[in-house]
């Protein structure tokens, strides 16, 4: 897979489609690599007249890692002091807005799953310029209550990090059956083959503290984010333990005109089962941004 500089750091990338149609960014989540976005789903939005354009954040997968800072403190970033943190959504968004420099792409429609929601909508407050529409899926405001995790999940969340590749895919398995989709089939030879996957390219775990500190340290978007003016939909799923249903219903009364998807029977995960609505919805929106040209 290629690589560009983006704000100041090596950003790895691929893409899908073709280069002439209009540009779709897909954001991935948490301690996620972008392998996430499964590359039929890729495919599948590519068909659908999009050129799109998959990359792993900072601190994750296959791009430049935020070393010599302080060590993330998690335990107090949670009670208030995010002293420790390294970076924030801000910087996130400003690599998403690198990457698209760098291919030469002047406007996208940008899509964020989890954390990646949360950058594509820092990314549609701080470059409205660059964005034809907006979808924001399984992700929140920033707001204290809304859209924050189950307590039994939240071991698996800031539980340490796997020391092994066995480990590793015994815990991406662990926290799907936790916080995934109970109402939608699962394939869990995927999940465990993507997870050993993921170890293989980059295991690097004080990635996943110091993003979780860039969210910590960002704080509440929902002022900023009734001042957007863009095509916006925001997708939840009914059984979403990790970040609680509320989280996109606020998003969704945040912005101005955006309409809210439930997918019912979908947690904190996309299994195939859902790529219809999900596609359906970005493809919808998209349409919107055409006609607001």
């Amino acid at each position: 897979m290629p690589n560009v500089r983006a704000n100041g750091i090596t950003i790895e990338y691929d893409d899908f489609g073709h280069p002439d149609d209009p540009a779709l960014l897909l954001i991935m989540g948490l301690g996620t690599q972008m392998i996430a976005w499964d590359e039929r789903l890729c495919e599948q939005l590519a068909a659908e007249g999009f050129h799109v354009v998959r990359f792993d954040n900072r601190d994750v997968g296959l791009s430049e890692k935020i070393e010599g800072g302080p060590r993330p403190d998690v335990l107090a970033a949670m009670q208030g002091d995010t002293s420790s943190a390294s970076y924030n959504l801000d910087d996130m968004a400003a690599d998403a807005a690198g990457v698209l420099d760098a291919l030469g792409i002047q406007k996208a429609h940008v899509v964020g799953a989890s954390m990646g929601g949360m950058i594509a909508q820092t990314f549609a407050i701080n470059y409205p310029d660059r964005i034809l529409s907006l979808c924001s899926i399984m992700s929140t405001t920033g707001h204290a209550e809304a859209g924050q995790p189950h307590p039994e999940v939240l071991p698996i969340l800031l539980g340490p990090r796997p020391n092994s590749r066995e480990e590793a895919v015994d815990r991406a398995e662990q926290a799907v059956r936790a916080f995934g989709s109970k109402g939608l089939p699962v394939d869990w030879d995927l999940i465990r083959r993507r997870a050993g996957q993921g170890y293989d390219r980059c295991f690097y775990p004080i990635g996943f503290g110091r993003q979780l500190l860039a969210i910590l340290a960002s704080g509440d978007r929902t002022e900023r984010l009734a001042a957007l003016d863009v095509p916006t939909v925001v997708i939840h799923g009914s059984d979403d333990r990790l970040v609680d249903p509320s989280g996109g219903k606020a998003t969704a009364a945040a912005i101005p005109g955006a309409e809210l998807v439930e997918i019912d029977g979908m947690g904190h995960d996309m299994p195939e089962a859902a790529w219809p609505r999900i596609i359906d919805a970005v493809v919808r929106n998209a349409a919107r941004a055409a006609v607001n040209r």
